[in-house]
This record gives C-alpha cells, sequence and structure tokens, in this order.
C-alpha cells in the first residue's frame, strides 16, 4: 500500500538555510522536493568529483587506467614496426646517411619471390637482404630505371625497436604495480563519494529553496511520511523555523513510500524498475510479489534447480558469498527457490529428470504431477493459459475499482461493461466446463451480460455525447480490446515453453552423459561428471535470465497494461546521512 503523506511548508531566513537543511538531514525523514540533475556550476563540480573518484576506483579495480592505455597503444604502434623492419635485418640508420653522403643513394624494394629476377643482379648493383613470407627483399645502389616501385625505407632496425616495446613493458609492469598497491584506498574512495552525493543532494535541496523578501526569507516544501508527523514536528521545535502541516493530497504529487509485509517489500524494487505509483493510485507490489513468484518458478520449472536457488539465497543472505549485485537479495532468491521447487515437483522435473517416469519415485507424488493431456493439448500448456486468463481479469477488476475509487462511476461506464463483459463471459464460461452450472443456463448467462455489457460500451460509455459517436467509439474499443485480449492471453504460453525448453535442454545434458558413461564406467566418470556440472550449470544461468525477464514483461506490458497503472509517480527519497 501507499503510506500517507504530509505536506510540510517551512518559512526560515535566508542565512539560517544551510543549518536547517543540516538538520533534515541528520533526522532523515523528510523529502524536500529537488531537482534531480545538476542545476549550475557548483553542482556540475561536485558531479565531476564523484566521476573523477569513480574513475579512479575502476582503473585500480581493473588495474588499468588511461597511461597505462596509452603505453600499450604506443606498444600496439611499435610492434607493427618492428614487424614491418624485420625481413631488413640488423642496420644502422647512420650508416645509410653516411653513404648518401658519398653520393650513393640506396634505394629499398619488396616483390614476392615467383617476381623476383635473378638477372637484376647482373643488371643493378643490388642486394638481397632477405626473403620472408613469400617475399623478397632487396636494395640498389643508385637505381635508375628499375622497373620496380621502390618502397619506404625504414627509419631504423628491428633491434632498436625491440629494446623500446621493452622499456614500454617495464614501465607497463612498474604502473600496474603502482595501482595494485592503491586497492587498499578504495574503501576510503567509497566513502568520499558518499560524502559527496550526501553534499549534492544537500546543495540541490537548498538550489530548491524560493527567495523573498529582497533574498532575507527562504521557503521550502517537503513531505514526511504521516506516522514520522510526531518525530519531525520534535525536531522542528527547537529551530527558528516557521513552518505548517497538512494532509498531502493527489493534486501535490508527494513523493510515494510503498508500505507491505516483510514478503511483499522484497519485491519493491520490481515496482521501482517500472515507475512508482502515483498518490492516489494502487500499490501494484502485493500482486506482482504472487504472480512474479509463481511465473518465475513456472518459467524454471526444475525442482533441482530450486534446491540450488534456495541454498544460493541462504548463502547470500548469511554473507557466505558476496557478489555486489545480489546484495540484499538473499531472501528473495530463496523464495523463488521454494516456488521453483515446489512448481517443479508439480511439473516432474528434476535436475532434467522426469520424476513421472521414475519407478522409485512415490505414485502419490506422481498423482499430483500435471501429466498428460486436456483436450489435446499438453495440460501445462493450458495451465498456463488459465493462469493467463486469471491474471488479465484481475487486472480489469483492479482497474475498475481504482478508476472508479479516482475518478467515479459515470467517467468509467465502458470500463465497466468491458469488465463485466469478460469476467463476467470468464466465470460463467468455466463454471459451465466444470459443470457445476448447466449450458442452458450458461448460455442465458452469457447473453444477458452481453447485453448489459453492450449499453456501457457502446450506448453510455461517455454520458452526455452524441449517441453515433459513442456507437463509433465502442466499436473502435472493440477493435482494440479484442486484438489486445487474444494477444495478452497467448503470452502467457511462454510459461509453458520456457519451462519445457528448461526441462528438455537438461535432459539433454543428463542424456549425453549418460552415454559418455556407457555401461562399464571406469575413467569416464570424470567427463561425465563434468558434462553433468557443465551442462546443468549453463541451463540455470540461461534458466534463471529467462525466468526473470519474461515475467517481468508479462507484469510490465500485459498486467500494467490491463490494470490502468501509470507508475509516474516520484519515489520518496529523504535528505539523509
Amino acid at each position: 500500500m501507499i503510506a500517507k503523506m504530509s505536506k510540510y511548508s517551512f518559512i526560515l531566513l535566508s542565512g539560517d538555510k544551510d543549518l536547517f537543511l543540516k538538520q533534515l538531514q541528520e533526522l532523515g525523514l523528510v523529502d524536500i522536493q529537488r531537482s534531480a540533475k545538476p542545476v549550475d556550476e557548483d553542482s556540475f563540480a561536485i558531479i565531476g568529483k564523484i566521476n573523477a573518484i569513480k574513475s579512479d576506483i575502476s582503473d585500480i579495480q581493473k588495474g588499468s587506467d588511461s597511461y597505462l592505455r596509452e603505453l600499450r597503444s604506443r606498444k600496439a604502434l611499435l610492434e607493427r614496426e618492428a614487424a614491418a623492419s624485420a625481413p631488413w635485418g640488423d642496420f644502422n640508420p647512420e650508416d645509410i646517411e653516411r653513404l648518401r653522403g658519398l653520393g650513393l643513394e640506396l634505394t629499398f624494394y619488396k616483390v614476392p619471390e615467383k617476381k623476383f629476377d635473378p638477372e637484376w643482379e647482373n643488371s643493378f648493383a643490388l642486394q638481397l637482404v632477405s626473403r620472408s613470407a613469400g617475399d623478397c627483399y632487396f636494395t640498389i645502389v643508385n637505381a635508375e630505371n628499375f622497373p620496380v616501385k621502390a618502397v619506404a625505407a625504414p627509419q631504423r632496425s628491428e633491434k632498436s625497436i625491440r629494446e623500446e616495446i621493452g622499456e614500454i613493458d617495464r614501465l607497463c609492469e612498474k604502473h600496474q604495480a603502482e595501482l595494485a598497491a592503491r586497492s587498499s584506498e578504495i574503501p576510503e574512495m567509497e566513502n568520499q563519494i558518499q560524502e559527496l552525493y550526501r553534499e549534492l543532494d544537500l546543495y540541490l535541496a537548498s538550489a530548491q529553496g524560493e527567495s523573498a523578501a529582497q533574498d532575507l526569507i527562504c521557503c521550502f516544501e517537503g513531505f514526511a511520511p504521516a506516522d514520522c508527523d510526531q518525530e519531525v514536528e520534535q525536531a522542528l521545535q527547537n529551530s527558528s523555523v516557521y513552518y505548517w502541516k497538512e494532509a498531502a493530497s493527489k493534486e501535490d504529487n508527494p513523493p510515494i513510500k510503498l508500505k507491505n509485509n516483510k514478503f511483499s517489500k522484497l519485491f519493491e524494487g520490481l515496482t521501482g524498475m517500472y515507475g512508482m505509483p502515483v498518490y492516489d493510485e494502487f500499490d501494484p507490489t502485493p500482486v506482482l510479489s504472487i504472480f512474479f513468484m509463481l511465473f518465475f518458478a513456472m518459467c524454471m520449472g526444475d525442482a533441482g534447480y530450486g534446491l540450488v536457488l534456495i541454498l544460493f539465497g541462504i548463502a547470500v543472505k548469511k554473507e557466505w558469498v558476496k557478489i555486489s549485485m545480489f546484495r540484499n537479495m538473499g531472501a528473495l532468491i530463496s523464495f523463488l527457490g521454494i516456488a521453483t521447487f515446489i512448481v517443479g515437483l508439480f511439473l516432474g522435473t528434476f535436475f532434467g529428470i522426469s520424476l513421472h517416469e521414475q519407478s522409485w519415485v512415490p505414485q502419490e507424488l506422481k498423482n499430483c504431477m500435471l501429466v498428460g493431456k486436456v483436450m489435446g493439448y499438453d495440460i501445462q500448456m493450458v495451465l498456463a493459459l488459465g493462469i493467463g486468463i486469471f491474471h488479465i481479469c484481475l487486472a480489469m477488476i483492479i482497474k475498475t475499482v481504482c478508476y472508479i475509487k479516482r475518478f467515479g462511476v459515470k467517467q468509467n461506464i465502458s470500463t465497466i461493461g468491458w469488465t463485466l463483459l469478460i469476467v463476467g463471459c470468464v466465470l460463467v464460461i468455466s463454471l459451465a466446463l466444470l459443470k457445476w452450472v448447466p449450458v442452458d443456463m450458461a448460455k442465458i448467462l452469457v447473453i444477458a451480460i452481453g447485453a448489459v455489457s453492450a449499453l456501457g460500451i457502446f450506448i453510455f460509455n461517455k454520458p452526455g455525447r452524441n449517441p453515433l459517436l459513442n456507437i463509433g467509439a465502442g466499436l473502435w474499443d472493440t477493435y482494440n480490446m479484442a486484438t489486445g485480449i487474444l494477444g495478452d492471453v497467448l503470452s502467457y504460453i511462454r510459461l509453458y515453453a520456457l519451462g519445457l525448453a528448461g526441462g528438455m535442454l537438461g535432459g539433454a545434458f543428463n542424456n549425453l552423459g549418460q552415454m559418455v558413461l556407457g555401461s562399464n564406467p571406469s575413467w569416464q566418470w570424470l567427463p561425465f561428471v563434468i558434462i553433468l556440472l557443465f551442462g546443468h550449470v549453463l541451463n540455470l544461468l540461461m534458466s534463471c535470465l529467462g525466468a526473470f525477464v519474461h515475467p517481468l514483461r508479462l507484469t510490465f506490458v500485459e498486467y500494467f497494461k490491463n490494470s490502468g497503472y501509470e507508475g509516474k509517480g516520484l519515489k520518496y527519497n529523504p535528505l539523509k546521512k
């Protein structure tokens, strides 16, 4: 749910502004409305310092910086120069200059071996230097009317170039050692970054204050959770600030703080990835948490992989495994693992092994597995589509309730009509398929629901407007709804397809390992274990990627679209240290 917010308006002397903002920063509860980007030269300078320190940290961690990159670039050029000079052997450029001073001009040539004519040695003062990679390298003294075009003379020998490359290698090693020695400075540099971020946050808040009365008075506006009012007011009692408090309204566009139980709170980051709700909107996190976990488990579809995720989540939670991208996500990973383990058992897959085909699996467990077909289709595919229909119907119900609450019944007659039509017909048809409602009764109910819904969709979708316009708008909505809903429902087949693909790939690695193992294994145990480890680790990683991306897509596109969720709110970001 969305936490109730209180709006605070502050008036203070301009000279007290910095002290006041520091007090709010110490309190850590008040969100002063501020720019999210640099606003002037001072804030740009702070950003520049932050980026410079981040760049230094990155250079230390990678063992490379601009100086090293410059040295390596220089070395690459020298390597090419050395390769070009190598066929000409070890020579002294000063000797060439001395010959030129004596009137002997040395010209350099390179031709393919098959084009080299031995008669040239009788007709010209030619010296064959070397044969390399199918080419002949030679020089001619005072060449005139020679039929081959000359090449550029080498500036120096390969030996002198290699000496310079060696010096660059020594400089690189020395500088890398210096960077490695600075690794102990990283914690302090990270602290400097955090301090600069706090300074920037404070500066941006200060820049948002409006000056009045010839710059003698400054005004601020901020928001804090309503359940923190007592703490905020106690902190303000000892300051020389005049303020007044009122309940925030949707017109104030207050920042959003989500308030959920411990389980749903784990998924608030996913909501934030799309966008926070506006103040009078609904918090999608509770519904998102349940369905994302279910979708993730169905996409993974393997109980064995679920056990791996549970153990990995525990290791992250206990900080036995420290990976920055999974920081504070141990509990979430474990919950996803538990769901994957349970769903994997129902789907009958354990590390690519089909449990339903194994004799050692209890028959009671096999009876719970979703195998076989329904109306000629795999039961798992039908289940995925059924969950998709339920998910979309739930989204439409939530949209109807929330839109009525936000905008009133009169403005949402068309929305009510579509929800009644789709959800009502789905409910009646489901009851008829379960034989809880007679077929003849179901037909009558569907016709009745369709007739009532048609009035809201085509006639009264916008009260007070020309009925012909309402009918036209209803027809257009019908086209969009028919094509959109069908595509949305079919999107849920991915839950079945991804789980099936992961199970088949795991089974393929098992079969490959079994083929290598043979009937009388000895040394074959080693490649067998390597194949299984490599195959299942690869399959697990790919399955996790797909199981994260596709449920997120189903939530952000199919669910949020049909639930009318906007996600345009501002995240609660109080001044704090």
